[in-house]
């Protein structure tokens, strides 16, 4: 079937930001005037597109706006957002913007509590919740927080069981304004035209790996610079579409979403998390954002998939992935592959990997990496497939963007050079320090953690890196999860279970040793594959409890360890492991919302089994 959104011309990146776009408040007014399509956001709902024009898109923006300023809401105000990704969110906070207001993105899979602390602290006057099991979080704590003067929510049926406002009784407010009340869209526009780019803009509560959440403060200012550098290196326009479906709440995909208004790209997210894989296929995107945990298991699915072909196809398909390699390993490192090489790789793209592509629609153009860091065995393996990856790092704090690993001449194991207006240095210990338009205006109510972050005129992002003698930044760990063993040995845990998880077999692992004799790792199996590697070798199937500790499973992650402890230093080897029955997850709080792991929340979580790895002397 011929979609309208097929068409391949794309439009040069954006070097300098249009007349139009001063602010983020003016981002409703630019799409609507330089992007007419008919559709530009949407949502896939049982495996069919629904979505709006760029014309419908604006005038729900301006109606939701109208209709929040009914409610009394005003500039500084701040509205909370409580919301899974869908179009509702990015309507909402174009509204709220185009006030004046401050946007305060809260995960929807946080406790009542947590969300409580984040309304508290930032003074919500208005919250916004998706479904009635958000509402029923709010409502929950409302008696506790006297400054939340009224609750919208965006399901219908929500609202009218729970007698509270719904976003369409909003949007019908504003309607009739702009109906029966003469000037009020102009009233609107000239609104949005006097919010200034050093207003605050939003205020991001950090998803919290250790201790308690920040309010990260950043003006339109910092947005709108760090959207104009994303415009310059990221080569979208017009004619791309997005499959969109990391939370709205972190900073990484809002601003994409800014990016693709900015850019004119089509918006579609998927129903669920679940559904990706399903939504991929209805929408067919040209360009997709995520982490790399996602990366990671589309590769699990493919090499999977692919070993399991019998006879000449699964052999064909082996032979494909290494000479596709061939050509990636050394695309990656700034080289030309020799001509044997990119023959064999040519062939194994139209035999194998042309086939791999359709799975993801066909039309993707690359795919984008944020977050945390991304494995260089994945980087290299979707190079191979013909999916390049585009990794770039940031923090909230930089509104996120620092740098980005060019398209053109992308290197294995680096996040790129700093975007325009980034400054990038390394301080004595190495850690990364970063100065620009898009850094943090500060911490909001904590004037010294800001102060310890914001020195000199640098931000300082407790990450460790370098930059090479070409200007590319690379990540080598986070300063506060450096482990230092009893014996003064300092160990970077992340390289080492970025190892650890290329095995099919591993989920997810945490190295362990801070203060300890040794270092130790839990490891998280992946069932599927476990059990699938099991059946392989004829041995019989157990309940996940028992699973892990049965000593024919715990052999086979043994040699996983003794493999991966060839490769490291001697204070670096891990000396024992335990084996975890139950996955992480973020509603069982070991995951971030972007998928990372909470390494506090699983070091209290597993004392015991922690205490078990040191209280008995290592072999």
């Amino acid at each position: 079937m011929s979609l309208w959104w097929e068409r391949r011309t794309y439009n040069p990146p954006v070097s300098e930001p249009p007349p139009d776009v001063k602010t983020i408040a003016d981002l409703p007014f630019h799409f609507m005037g330089r992007f007419p399509k008919p559709m530009l956001i949407g949502r896939c709902r049982g495996g069919v597109v629904e979505g709006l024009s760029s014309k419908e898109a604006f005038e729900r923006v301006r109606e939701l706006g109208l209709g929040f300023k009914s409610l009394g809401v005003g500039a500084g105000d701040r509205v909370a957002i409580i919301a899974e990704s869908r179009p509702e969110w990015v309507l909402c906070d174009l509204a709220i913007l185009a006030l004046g207001a401050v946007t305060v993105p809260i995960y929807p899979t946080l406790t009542a509590s947590q969300a409580r602390y984040i309304l508290e602290d930032s003074g919500a006057r208005l919250a916004i919740v998706s479904t009635r099991l958000q509402l029923e979080k709010v409502q929950d704590v409302r008696h506790l927080l006297p400054g939340l003067e009224a609750v919208a929510v965006m399901d219908e049926a929500a609202a009218a069981k729970a007698s509270v406002l719904g976003l369409e009784e909003v949007q019908r407010r504003g309607h009739e304004q702009m109906k029966g009340q003469w000037g009020a869209g102009k009233d609107f526009r000239e609104g949005a035209r006097a919010v200034a780019p050093g207003q605050l803009a939003t205020i991001i509560y950090t998803s919290g790996t250790t201790g308690e959440p920040k309010g990260v403060m950043l003006t339109h200012a910092n947005l709108v610079s760090n959207l104009v550098a994303a415009a310059e290196v990221l080569d979208v326009g017009v004619d791309d579409v997005s499959l969109s479906f990391l939370p709205l709440s972190h900073a990484f995909e809002r601003m994409a979403s800014f990016l693709y208004l900015y850019a004119g790209v089509t918006m579609i997210f998927a129903e669920s998390f679940d559904t990706i894989g399903r939504d991929i296929g209805v929408v067919r995107p040209t360009v997709l954002i995520g982490v790399p945990r996602v990366y990671e298991k589309m590769q699990a699915r493919i090499l999977e998939k692919g070993s399991a072909t019998p006879g000449l196809k699964g052999k064909l398909f082996n032979w494909a992935v290494n000479a596709g390699l061939g050509r990636a390993r050394a695309t990656l490192r700034g080289k030309h592959p020799g001509p044997f090489t990119a023959l064999q790789a040519s062939l194994a793209d139209r035999l194998v990997f042309s086939k791999v592509r359709q799975g993801t629609g066909g039309r993707l153009r690359f795919v984008v990496s944020g977050s945390a860091p991304l494995p260089v065995s994945v980087a290299e393996f979707f190079s191979a497939v013909g999916l390049p990856i585009i990794e770039g790092y940031g923090l909230t704090e930089t509104s996120p963007i620092l740098t980005v690993n060019p398209l053109s001449a992308p290197r294995a194991g680096a996040v790129g050079k700093p975007v325009r207006d980034v400054e990038i240095r390394i301080a004595p210990d190495g850690e990364i320090l970063a100065r620009g338009a898009n850094v943090m205006a500060g911490y909001y109510n904590k004037p010294e953690a800001t102060a310890d972050v914001l020195r000199d005129g640098w931000f300082h992002t407790g990450d460790i890196g370098a930059v090479d003698a070409d200007g590319y930044l690379s990540i080598t760990d986070r300063k506060k999860d450096l482990l230092v063993t009893s014996g003064g040995k300092k160990i970077a845990p992340q390289p080492i279970e970025a190892v650890l998880k290329r095995s099919p077999l591993v989920s997810e692992a945490v190295v362990l040793g801070d203060r300890q004799r040794y270092a130790a790792a839990l490891i998280v199996p992946d069932f599927a594959a476990l059990e699938r590697r099991l059946k392989d070798l004829g041995r019989p199937p157990a309940e996940r409890g028992e699973l892990v500790k049965r000593e024919d499973v715990i052999a086979l992650y043994q040699e996983i360890i003794t493999g991966l402890n060839r490769e490291l230093s001697q204070y670096e080897r891990i000396k024992r492991i335990a084996i975890l029955p139950n996955e992480f997850s973020i509603e069982s709080g070991e995951l971030t919302p972007t998928l990372k792991v909470k390494r506090k929340v699983v070091e209290e979580k597993y004392r015991d089994v922690i205490q078990g790895l040191y209280d008995t002397p290592s072999s």
